[in-house]
């Protein structure tokens, strides 16, 4: 209704109260993702609160890379990264940011530190400065380096990025309280020597900054204005607000942290995720049964049912978990109106019409999609041979079984009413084909208003039908468990199935990857866009048409 307020969560009235108050002009928010995997589903949630901040209050969002940390980081991780928010919609301008550009204002606010007073070299090993860090419940220890002069620090600063000292041998630390109740505060490191070529500046470094030192330098240099971030940086927060202090930066950003997107039943953790790489569990990063982005991108999952799932879960201070079954929800209500509905039967087995003329064939006019007239219409083939689903035909069908059967009528969607009459089966006992004779009178959309059937299957035209492999996914480990076992005990073994030879309507002929359909009956499913190819198609099934999530009623 016109004038309702509007529930704003909690980051959006910390904005509003520092833009009344005129801490700032112009909001600037940023995504800084560390270039070393692939993003997953809880990254989503990250990337789109805040460009969606940066644009609900016509500011800036920043995409930057944290690469501060050489060891772990790669090229491919960085475009597979700039694919995913490029995807998500996320509008980060023309620019694409880098830590590592800022790794001279970085050594520069390290120096500034150094003469205040502030930073120390110290020669402690990092075992001796665990030791040293002490216990929450105990204060931590001074180290014996930490009184060295400014002019010491200052020269051993230099030699350090001179490459004069062994990896390992001396770090530079804040000088801040070894007693602070917050371990964070406790004198950090906030440089280490490290010869590891950089992605991005090559030999040029052998120390690299800390992230903790690193990234509130990154956003005042920037000029983010509102560092938004998840709740296990929260006892980071005053050492980020010592680093802008500090360096004096003359507006300094705010640090405001939020719960992370939790979902049940799935495995997020990088380290998991490329152990099943490597041993060829999955079939890469990308692979559909993971919540990687570019996995749930191969899958099919739409950005917009993704925001549609951002937007459900919100955004609070608590942590909760999600449940998949809200994003099965969301995808569902994008589709449903988007994708055309087509016949498409996985598990064949061929119908025969003993009373309809042989060699003869007719075209069915069908809707695209019952729900959208703006899908208009298709020509659908029907002829004296079809293929029908396995499950369809029962030779002695329990109680409240309203498909095929003998003796039972039917009708094919779209088409007649058919009654079963006999089947053949194989040598083994397999029913390789079911007979039926069909009544002329009941093509449907003639008007026929003579006896009803309960029962309503669907088919494809044998004569033009389509070769397709159809994958359908579950979760990769088991109902209940939270983390996949390191033996892979806990493996789904029916997380993928893969159905050959399934046999399509003719419409799906040569259909490019990536794109979306409902297969009647089956759920919503999309071509592969990495093993789908116009002449081999392989279809994901993205979610099934049943679902256990309903939306709450405002």
């Amino acid at each position: 209704m016109e004038g309702e307020a509007v529930s704003k969560n909690f980051i959006e009235q910390i904005i509003d109260k520092d833009i009344e108050e005129g801490k700032y002009n112009k909001i600037v928010t940023r995504f800084p993702p560390e270039p070393n995997g692939y993003l997953h589903i809880g990254h989503a949630k990250s990337i789109l609160l805040n460009s969606g901040l940066a644009e609900e209050y016509k500011g800036t969002f920043n995409l930057r890379f944290d690469d501060t940390n050489p060891m772990k980081e790669k090229s491919e991780y960085v475009q597979s990264i700039l694919d995913d928010v490029k995807w998500l919609g996320a509008d980060f301008g023309d620019k694409v940011y880098y830590a590592s550009d800022y790794f001279d204002a970085m050594y520069e606010g390290a120096v500034k530190l150094i003469k205040k007073g502030k930073a120390f070299v110290c020669d402690l090993t990092a075992e001796e400065i665990r030791e040293y860090r002490g216990t929450l419940k105990e204060p931590g220890k001074e180290s014996p380096y930490r009184n060295r002069s400014v002019e010491e620090n200052l020269d051993l600063f230099e030699r350090m990025k001179n490459g004069e000292f062994p990896d390992g041998t001396k770090v530079l630390r804040a000088k801040i309280d070894m007693a602070s109740p917050n371990i964070n505060m406790r004198d950090p490191v906030i440089y280490r020597i490290a010869r590891i070529t950089h992605h991005n500046t090559g030999d040029k470094w052998c120390i690299y900054p800390m992230y903790d030192f690193a990234h509130p330098i990154e956003d005042a240099v920037e000029g983010v204005t509102h560092s938004i971030c998840t709740l296990e940086f929260e006892d980071h927060r005053p050492l980020y607000d010592w680093v802008v202090r500090e360096l004096e930066f003359e507006f300094p950003p705010k640090q405001i942290e939020f719960a992370k997107l939790y979902l049940q039943n799935v495995i997020t953790g990088k380290r998991y995720i490329k152990k099943l790489v490597e041993d060829g569990v999955v079939d890469g990063w990308d692979d559909p049964r993971l919540v990687s982005i570019s996995a749930l991108r191969r899958r099919g999952v739409t950005p917009e049912a993704i925001r549609m799932f951002m937007q459900l879960s919100g955004v609070s201070k608590a942590n909760s978990v999600s449940d998949m079954a809200m994003l099965e929800y969301c995808i569902r209500e994008d589709l449903r109106m988007k994708a055309k509905r087509m016949m498409a039967v996985l598990d064949p087995i061929k119908l025969v019409i003993d009373n309809y003329p042989e060699g003869e064939s007719e075209l069915l006019e069908v809707e695209n999609n019952q729900e959208n007239e703006a899908l208009g219409v298709r020509q659908v083939s029907f002829s004296r041979e079809l293929y029908i689903e396995r499950e369809d035909f029962m030779e002695e069908p329990p109680k409240k079984y309203f498909r095929l059967f003998p003796g039972n009528e039917v009708r094919l969607k779209n088409a007649y009413f058919v009654t079963c009459t006999d089947f053949v089966k194989d040598e083994n006992g397999k029913v390789v084909e079911v007979h039926c004779t069909y009544d002329p009178a009941t093509r449907s959309g003639s008007g026929f208003e003579g006896r009803k059937v309960k029962g309503t299957i669907h088919w494809v035209d044998a004569a033009t039908a389509v070769d397709a492999t159809v994958r359908l996914y579950e979760n990769l480990i088991r109902e209940g468990d939270e983390e996949l076992k390191e033996d892979y005990s806990n493996l789904n073994q029916n997380s993928l199935v893969e159905m050959k030879n399934c046999k399509l309507e003719a419409a799906f002929a040569g259909t490019e990857p990536g794109v979306h359909f409902q297969f009647l009956r089956n759920g919503f499913f999309c071509t592969d866009i990495k093993d789908s190819t116009e002449e081999n198609l392989v279809f994901n099934r993205v979610v099934s048409l049943k679902s256990s999530y309903r939306p709450k009623k405002d």
